[in-house]
């Protein structure tokens, strides 16, 4: 799904990152998301059992070796990508957030102990589920960050966001694949925002259907497919980890 929207987007970033494969500039945002999901799941997974201090200290090694290694690949801080700050300071400040946000999670799961689908099948819990399923003739996967039981016996899809950007689509998509792949019912999703400690709104996903998000999926094939990748120039550029070898910059 992230597919589809980095395509509508801009189809020329899509090109760089997913054909030509292009090395994209190194974002702490980036790091401090993977170190924060990563520990969040070895928590959820261990059946909460450690404490706020002991996940943060997950995070801080994984971050501390994202960061790490990132700076191997690319020493000079200015071609990082931050937002608009230099990287040193963005490295160092996403560490302490990143590290508030994992202690935050867990004081706020021993609070509301939500519940997390448990597959009667195979005993996997519902956190970071890797799905994939074929949608309109196009092979769709993703990773699912959780399934929350719900008393009406459905389950909700919830993404967790270290940062701002929320995206409908993808939880449709998740909803969709969730359905599809596990046989489960899915009404709703919502997203838990590390930013504030709290869920938003629930998403009502009852009208969503596979063909609904098939038609996405299927119009972004035949655009890749056709060889069809415009740059579309706007405020995102600056966001782009790739810009500096975009065909529209290089203009």
């Amino acid at each position: 799904m992230s597919q589809v929207e980095q395509y509508k987007r801009c189809p020329a970033q899509y090109q760089l990152r997913r054909i030509e494969r292009v090395r994209p500039n190194p974002a702490a945002w980036s790091y401090q998301g993977t170190a924060f999901h990563h520990a969040i799941e070895i928590y959820e997974e261990g059946g909460r059992r450690l404490t706020a201090d002991q996940a943060a200290n997950l995070f801080h090694e994984d971050y501390t070796r994202l960061a790490t290694e990132g700076l191997k690949v690319e020493p000079n801080l200015d071609k990082w990508m931050t937002a608009g700050t230099d990287g040193q300071s963005d490295i160092e400040a996403r560490y302490v957030l990143g590290m508030d946000q994992t202690r935050a999670y867990v004081r706020w799961a021993e609070e509301h102990k939500p519940s997390i689908w448990k597959d009667q099948v195979t005993g996997k819990l519902g956190v970071e589920r890797h799905l994939t399923a074929d949608i309109g003739g196009v092979t769709v996967q993703g990773y699912v960050d959780q399934l929350v039981d719900r008393r009406d016996g459905s389950v909700r899809v919830r993404d967790l966001k270290t940062g701002s950007t929320k995206s409908k689509f993808q939880l449709q998509t998740y909803g969709v694949l969730v359905r599809k792949v596990l046989g489960v019912k899915v009404n709703d999703a919502d997203w838990y925002m590390a930013k504030t400690g709290r869920l938003s709104r629930p998403v009502d996903l009852t009208n969503v259907t596979e063909e609904g998000v098939a038609a996405e999926f299927v119009e972004m094939d035949a655009g890749v497919k056709a060889g069809d990748f415009p740059a579309k120039p706007g405020f995102h550029c600056r966001f782009c980890d790739v810009a500096y070898a975009c065909p529209s910059r290089r203009g």
